[in-house]
């Protein structure tokens, strides 16, 4: 005689299986959705700390001729 509790855990385990595979290919996706916008910020965020070293240059050799203004 077969166990109707068994056959509804069986049923109810492939669902699971079923959606955590389809929740898995979402990651997948959505991770290389994310490394394709990494990788297109690259080289704003090159751009953004060179610019940022260039002001603290800009500011240190000001400071150090006595030339820096205070802001408006």
């Amino acid at each position: 005689m077969a166990n109707p509790f068994e056959e509804k855990q069986a049923i109810l385990l492939e669902r699971i299986i079923k959606n955590v595979g389809r929740c898995n290919e979402a990651f997948t996706e959505l991770n290389q959705c994310v490394e394709d916008v990494n990788s297109a910020n690259r080289d704003t965020v090159i751009t953004a700390k060179l610019f940022d070293n260039y002001n603290r240059n800009v500011n240190y050799n000001l400071k150090a001729i006595n030339e820096l203004k205070k802001p408006l």
